[in-house]
């Protein structure tokens, strides 16, 4: 498997075919002596700006601190979870229970529902 072109920016779909949005990296573990091994898919702005600039993600993630108060980094979904990798990947997550459900809710409430027109 390509990771880059099978992995990487493809849509992530729970069991039920919600989306979860993009898959912006992916974290391998590399041991001396052995082939790097996928550990996770990440998601989030600094992961997705770390790809252009490392300096622009550290931006990205001060701003994301200042106006998001939650725990911080981005949204790791272990390896172990994904259950098919074809036009999507679908993981073995609902969608409500992981942490990009948190973000797409405080997103909505605080900046979607006051832009004019929104509602």
């Amino acid at each position: 498997m390509d990771l880059i072109r099978d992995v990487l920016d493809k849509q992530l779909v729970d069991p039920e075919e919600r989306r979860m949005g993009k898959i912006d990296g992916l974290v391998l573990e590399v041991e001396a002596g052995k082939p790097p091994r996928l550990e996770a898919i990440e998601q989030g702005a600094a992961t997705l700006a770390r790809r252009f600039h490392p300096r622009l993600a550290g931006w990205v993630e001060a701003l994301g601190s200042r106006l998001y108060r939650a725990p911080g980094g981005p949204a790791r979904i272990p390896w172990s979870k994904v259950r098919d990798v074809g036009i999507d990947v679908e993981v073995d997550l609902e969608f409500e229970k992981s942490r990009l459900y948190a973000w797409q809710e405080w997103l909505s409430d605080k900046i979607i529902r006051r832009i004019p027109g929104a509602g």
